[in-house]
């Protein structure tokens, strides 16, 4: 059985730019169409203090790996924290979420399995006129099979 997939390369400052609902940006590294749906590869830039809102995966597991700065997640009732260089794992349907707990943009190399997540976020970058609109988010989520179940962490557990 032949692959659909092929190899591929990404440089500096290429792919996909994106918004994030928590603020910052990201690049979509690899997304579906060019991984024949097995995952994507994002870059995130998340704002000091920042985080999203506690929610659900119903398709996908996550990676977070650490590019710079130091950030604390949560997966169930679990807390962790990782710096440069760390990681931390997020199973499909186990409420998760994460803060950048430093004083300067933090950097995240997300890996989701299988591919997908990338619609919710290219949606919200192009779709979403308002991005404070939680209930337009949350449809966005929803079409995306994410469920925002809870508030940021720096609501929910403030440091």
């Amino acid at each position: 059985m032949a692959a659909s997939a092929h190899p591929f390369a990404v440089g500096p400052g290429d792919g996909t730019p994106i918004s994030l609902p928590i603020g910052g940006s990201g690049t979509i590294m690899a997304d579906g169409a060019r991984t024949d749906g097995a995952l994507v590869i994002m870059e995130l830039v998340v704002p000091s203090m920042q985080g999203p809102g506690l929610h659900i995966h119903s398709r996908e597991d996550e990676v977070w790996y650490v590019l710079e700065g130091e950030f604390r997640f949560r997966a169930s009732d679990a807390m962790f924290s990782a710096a440069e260089g760390g990681l931390a794992f997020g199973p499909r349907d186990v409420p998760h979420t994460f803060q950048n707990v430093g004083h300067t943009p933090g950097r995240l190399l997300v890996v989701s399995a299988p591919a997908g997540m990338e619609e919710f976020f290219q949606n919200y970058t192009h779709l979403l006129p308002d991005p404070a609109d939680q209930a337009a988010l949350a449809e966005l989520g929803h079409a995306a099979g994410v469920s925002f179940v809870g508030p940021p962490l720096a609501v929910s557990d403030p440091l």
